[in-house]
């Protein structure tokens, strides 16, 4: 007995289209990424510095769910408690920037 091959419905069409179209983009970006990198060693000025700003921004753009969450959850929290932990957070971040 031969089994007809499935056919995707027109909802599971959708969703492969959208992966598809992501794995596009994210190739693009890694190409686009690795072009830059190669031009910036090409005229002296070695990898792109990422500073600690620019790498935020990137994670904000990437999860903006997140961060809506985090900034949820620091308004309810209040400064105080914010203060208190920033004191705590902040010399660890310090510590793993330079390594």
């Amino acid at each position: 007995m031969v089994k007809k091959p499935l056919l995707p419905t027109a909802e599971q069409q959708r969703v492969l289209a959208r992966i598809a179209a992501q794995r596009e983009r994210l190739a693009a970006r890694r190409s686009q990424r690795s072009q830059s990198l190669a031009a910036a060693v090409r005229t002296g000025q070695g990898a792109l510095p990422e500073t600690l700003v620019l790498r935020l921004m990137v994670f904000v753009k990437q999860h903006p769910v997140a961060v809506a969450a985090l900034a949820g959850v620091a308004l309810a929290a209040g400064p105080r408690r914010l203060v208190r932990w920033a004191s705590v957070v902040w010399p660890l971040v310090v510590r793993l920037r330079s390594r």
